[in-house]
């Protein structure tokens, strides 16, 4: 089936099969759906059930909450209450919330390379099979969430350099599992910062499991409108290929615009439904490169967002040299997600940590990490040949 008024040149979805998820069922069979995430604290039940009701109203199919703590997960009982949205909760390094949080959401999300943080020595199927007991009790989905800053462990560095043969693995193998706990109703998707890493993630993983519902992401895509750039990218070429069943963009704003992201992804389908594409073949990997999250209830600063925005100004003068550089916001995807990167800010409740690839340099505060930060980039770029810097 083909996206909703798609014109003739675009590629048959690919024949997936339909996962409900509350009141919406995505698959080949249904309108592909758009999806966003709360960026409150859990806990504060007030302004989560605000923001849901802020993302449902602008046209969110499912809304996804984090969940780290007991406490959170007591939290979203009193949430549910308040909400009829579809939502959907984001397992950490904790798997065994799983049993707290099924009876209150429709999907449960979890990372294959978070579980081995508890229990190491349990083996991960027992893991998935807690996880597949819980949300088949409490009619739930799952959703497998493979990210390339926190790759199962077991899979990184068996590839060399391929950095994305690890992600499709891990991804067919949590599928195999779940297939073999007799558990059907599951999602996947693979996401990395760079459009070309998810288009290419994205095509291997559907060229060997065409049945399985995709949700594609491009994660830390960054600030608007640089942010929704890099995300259709990927979606164009990737929807047009048939390959996709729920998107969600993920954008580093303030908590009171969230809804940009919904209103980002409607506009990417119907774009691609219509035949305007309006994206390049390939994401120009020769100039400066700013990653950063989406802003989250994991966000342990909100001064995160406001730092962002002062690094992608600061370092403007830097944007024809190949250089990387990440800002994310908590320690979840923080300390892995920016070995990646050239120069890495992941930010802590009052301090920033600065990194050159996986090497620390020191934490600083929020005033004093753009001084580093901007010493760190000069030498980067006088390394490319720039000559003396303005």
């Amino acid at each position: 089936m083909k996206l909703p008024n798609a014109p003739e040149f675009l590629h048959p979805r690919n024949p997936t099969t339909s996962v409900r998820i509350g009141r919406v069922s995505i698959g080949s069979a249904h309108p592909v759906a758009v999806q966003s995430m709360t960026a409150t604290k859990t806990q504060d039940i007030e302004a989560t059930v605000a923001q849901v009701r802020q993302l449902e109203a602008a046209g969110a199919d499912i809304v996804r909450i984090a969940v780290d703590s007991a406490k959170d997960a007591e939290a979203l009982s009193l949430i549910r209450e308040r909400t009829q949205a579809n939502l959907s909760v984001d397992l950490q390094e904790n798997y065994r919330l799983a049993s707290a949080v099924a009876p209150h959401v429709d999907k449960i999300r979890y990372n294959p390379g978070h579980l081995y943080h508890h229990e190491k020595k349990k083996a991960v199927r027992d893991k998935v099979a807690f996880i597949v007991e819980a949300a088949a009790r409490h009619d739930c989905a799952i959703r497998v969430g493979v990210n390339c800053g926190s790759v199962d462990p077991d899979k990184a560095g068996l590839f060399g350099a391929d950095s994305i043969a690890p992600m499709v693995e891990s991804a067919l193998e949590h599928c195999a599992m779940l297939d073999e706990l007799g558990f059907a109703r599951y999602v996947v998707s693979l996401k990395d910062s760079d459009p070309n890493k998810v288009i290419e993630a994205n095509k291997r993983f559907a060229s060997q499991r065409p049945d399985v519902p995709l949700h594609l992401g491009v994660t830390e895509a960054g600030l608007p409108p640089d942010g929704i750039i890099k995300t259709r990218i990927a979606f164009e070429q990737l929807l047009a290929a048939g390959i996709g069943d729920t998107v969600r963009v993920s954008l580093t704003v303030p908590n009171d615009r969230k809804q940009e992201e919904i209103a980002a992804g409607r506009q990417i389908l119907e774009d691609v439904s219509n035949g305007r594409f309006r994206s390049v073949p390939r994401f120009d990997n020769d100039r400066l490169n700013i990653i950063s999250c989406p802003s989250c209830s994991r966000v342990e600063n909100e001064a995160f967002v406001d730092l962002a925005i002062k690094v992608k100004e600061m370092t403007a003068y830097a944007q024809r040299h190949a250089i990387t550089i990440a800002v994310m916001g908590c320690r979840v995807n923080g300390p892995g997600e920016t070995d990646d990167a050239d120069l890495g800010l992941w930010c802590a409740p009052n301090h920033v940590n600065l990194k050159k690839g996986a090497d620390s340099l020191g934490a600083y505060s929020y005033s004093e990490i753009l001084v580093r930060l901007k010493e760190e980039l000069d030498a980067l770029v006088a390394t490319q040949g720039a000559g003396k810097l303005p």
